[in-house]
């Protein structure tokens, strides 16, 4: 069994789809500390004046401190209606637009003050629109301790994992002879990016998957899991 294992992201990028794609389990890596200026509460989209970033504002006090399972979104801030309204208004001419935003939208109501707890319910939703099925399981319900290495060899045994599927930048902190040792293969997941019609002229890749999305994605049900394989070249 093939297992990945990522941090919350906010509107994640295609690799990060991919990889799940690729897995046959997908740990939602909940249970570690929250890092400023990751991906786990922001990401980017397009505009005519190039990426612009969206923030998911969360309360500071001690958060460098605290798991992401225990991070709190700041309430205060009107800051759903701010994305959507940066996603209608940049977007709006993207071919499927009209059709989708509408389910865009409806992603966003669930009421919790729970950064983890949000990226969980959205990566739920994007998963159905890009018609991946693989399981996913929450880190913070497994009582699986440890750090770095140690924790994802930890979490592979605990799921009776027989390959750890990673990405690149594994290579520079994990132990593979801890991985040979409990009987788990390490393979790095390479993602070549895929290149479709976007709006406002040059490529832009490793954007927020709303810009796929609606763009370029086929409807639910008409591409393969993975999608990098929905991309055909018609979609170049």
């Amino acid at each position: 069994m093939i297992v990945s294992i990522h941090q919350p992201a906010y509107l994640p990028w295609l690799g990060y789809f991919d990889r799940i794609s690729a897995s046959d389990l997908f740990v939602f890596l909940d249970s570690v500390q929250f890092e400023k200026n990751s991906f786990t509460n922001r990401n980017r989209i397009k505009t005519a004046k190039g990426a612009l970033w969206l923030t998911v504002p969360v309360l500071s006090q001690g958060h460098l401190q605290k798991r992401l399972v225990d991070i709190k979104i700041d309430g205060t801030q009107n800051w759903k209606r701010k994305h959507l309204r940066a996603i209608e208004q940049n977007y709006s001419k993207a071919p499927f637009f009209a059709d989708r935003f509408d389910r865009l939208v409806g992603s966003y109501g669930c009421e919790t003050d729970d950064l983890a707890e949000f990226c969980y319910r959205q990566l739920q939703f994007w998963l159905g629109e890009l018609s991946i099925s693989t399981p996913v399981v929450r880190a913070s319900e497994l009582d699986v301790a440890g750090s770095k290495s140690d924790l994802i060899v930890a979490l592979c045994k605990r799921l009776g994992a027989t390959a750890y599927l990673s990405g690149p930048f594994g290579r520079d902190y994990l132990q593979e002879d801890s991985f040979a040792e409990a009987g788990i293969a390490i393979r790095y997941h390479e993602y070549s990016h895929p290149i479709y019609r976007q709006l406002f002229g040059e490529f832009i890749p490793s954007l927020a998957v709303v810009d796929y999305w609606l763009n370029a994605a086929p409807e639910k049900g008409a591409a393969p899991a993975s999608p990098r394989a929905g991309l055909t070249p018609d979609h170049v």
